[in-house]
């Protein structure tokens, strides 16, 4: 009679060891939190609008020009009105309208206010030229070949508060301070278009010794050595992280890190180190914008040319301590927190023309300000008018009490 089930053989049991697995990736989501700091801030609130009107300023004058000479631009320009017209016509504080001696075809011209900002733009990037220039060329000294496609470099001139004609206008003379532009083989190349150029350093970064991250100065400043890096973090109201991901995070800051001007190429991407390294290079990159933020899908072009891997964006959200995603006008803009919450307990230096492009916003804020007197019927008065009536008086007074 056959039995009803076979015994198998036992076979030895493998060692604990084996059994436990160990997940070093904690899946890490944020759930958005809008944190009303950060809208209350005109160059981050305003951004969408800001990069249109400052391109706007530079391409008028203080005469009138017919809006033909500007209407055909829309697209580079990226103005969210779908005329350039209508743009103008959002912002009297900077651009003064009128009627043209034919046809009745609209005017425009900058206002005194806007004519000054542009002069004060101007001379700003001549005096500190050397400090601005230095922040494209730490931006090339992150690529692992030292260069940039052309028409990747000139996509970031207006984050670093470069002039958009830098590499086109030989005024500039882009050589003075280190910068070539060479063809893929390797030669200096001066005329053509952008398709198949690059941006490179005369140099090659070689002569110099490679800059210091601003983690990297952070923990000179703080522990004296650069031994442990850890990355300044910033909890936003009424976001709380689970146990587990708080855990991972306290082990996260004390993982080996990798500047973005060193070698990377023995890193294994799939590891945390890898993740700290790419979390690094973002905040260095964030730290060199003129107002530390930037829209998110700008990002796209720089991420093999900073061997990033391809959902990098996904750093963004497992490090909501570090970066905050401000949702504007079906756009995404990604803000390093430390810029605007550290206070002076920082080692990011304000960019030379953060203080320009305030007054860019609040002239923006003022625009607002004519229209809803324009439809209440109310006289607008400015707000700069009394600063410099107070100033006048007060310089008055003085002179009046030194005379006597």
């Amino acid at each position: 009679m056959r039995p009803l089930a076979i015994r198998r053989a036992a076979r030895p049991l493998p060692p604990l060891a084996v059994l436990i697995q160990s997940m070093s990736y904690v899946d890490v989501k944020m759930r958005w939190k809008k944190d009303s700091s950060f809208d209350d801030v005109p160059v981050l609130s305003q951004a969408r609008d800001l990069r249109p009107l400052v391109s706007l300023a530079r391409l008028l004058s203080p005469s009138p020009t017919p809006v033909s000479a500007v209407s055909n631009l829309r697209r580079s320009l990226e103005t969210p009105d779908r005329r350039v017209a209508s743009f103008l016509r959002r912002f009297p504080a900077a651009f003064v309208e009128s009627v043209g001696p034919r046809n009745n075809v609209p005017w425009f011209r900058l206002s005194d206010s806007a004519a000054c900002l542009l002069r004060e733009e101007r001379n700003t990037f001549a005096a500190r030229r050397a400090d601005i220039t230095s922040r494209l060329r730490r931006l090339l000294l992150m690529s692992p070949c030292r260069r940039l496609p052309l028409r990747v470099a000139q996509g970031m001139l207006w984050h670093l508060a470069l002039p958009e004609d830098y590499f086109k206008c030989p005024d500039y003379d882009i050589a003075q301070d280190g910068f070539r532009i060479l063809t893929f083989g390797g030669s200096i190349c001066c005329d053509g278009d952008d398709d198949g150029r690059e941006l490179g350093l005369i140099d090659n970064g070689e002569d110099q010794e490679l800059p210091k991250s601003v983690l990297e100065m952070d923990a000179m400043r703080r522990f004296g050595s650069t031994k442990e890096v850890p990355i300044p973090l910033f909890q936003s109201k009424g976001l709380r992280l689970k146990r587990k991901i708080e855990v991972w995070l306290e082990g996260f800051q004390k993982l080996p890190y990798v500047s973005p001007y060193e070698d990377f190429s023995c890193i294994d991407r799939n590891s945390d180190v890898s993740e700290k390294r790419v979390l690094g290079v973002l905040h260095e990159l964030l730290s060199l914008f003129v107002t530390c933020s930037a829209e998110r899908r700008r990002l796209l072009c720089l991420r093999k040319h900073l061997g990033l891997p391809q959902k990098f964006h996904r750093v963004f959200e497992r490090h909501p301590h570090v970066f905050y995603l401000l949702l504007k006008e079906k756009s995404c803009f990604v803000i390093l927190k430390e810029a605007y919450m550290a206070g002076g307990d920082t080692a990011i230096d304000e960019h030379p023309m953060l203080e320009v492009w305030r007054k860019y916003a609040g002239l923006m804020e003022e625009s607002r300000e004519i229209i809803k007197c324009r439809r209440s019927g109310k006289p607008f008065q400015p707000k700069y008018e009394d600063h410099e009536r107070s100033e006048d008086g007060k310089e008055g007074a003085d002179s009046a009490a030194m005379m006597s």
